[in-house]
């Protein structure tokens, strides 16, 4: 899973088809992400101190990371993304259309093993 917190994307399947978001949280052991505005359900909540009124609160919940595309921040379309190995051995993210970097995703194996004596 190649999406990240405050990634800009856009939902390109189910019933907000067609929203950019920013992601707010991943969640890696079900393969979903939560993006705002996107998938809102109403949570019926109780009164209490930490909700005095109670009521109905409108809540993201997450949708299938393979039903979002990254919107690459060269080009501004929604791409596939692509890993790609650089000369000091860390990975990075790329556009698949214009070739971009897009952050890195893992550090140089020399600086993990460095950070780790």
């Amino acid at each position: 899973m190649w999406i990240k917190t405050n990634d800009n994307v856009l939902v390109i399947a189910g019933e907000d088809r067609g929203t950019r978001g920013k992601v707010l949280r991943v969640v890696k052991a079900t393969g979903k992400v939560v993006v705002e505005h996107v998938n809102r359900v109403y949570r019926h909540v109780r009164r209490s101190q930490r909700n005095p009124q109670g009521g109905r609160l409108s809540v993201e919940m997450p949708i299938q990371q393979s039903n979002v595309a990254l919107i690459c921040q060269a080009c501004g379309a929604a791409v596939r993304v692509g890993v790609r190995m650089l000369p000091d051995g860390s990975k990075e993210r790329f556009c698949k259309k214009c070739g971009a970097a897009n952050g890195q995703i893992a550090p140089s194996k020399s600086k993990k093993s460095q950070q780790a004596q």
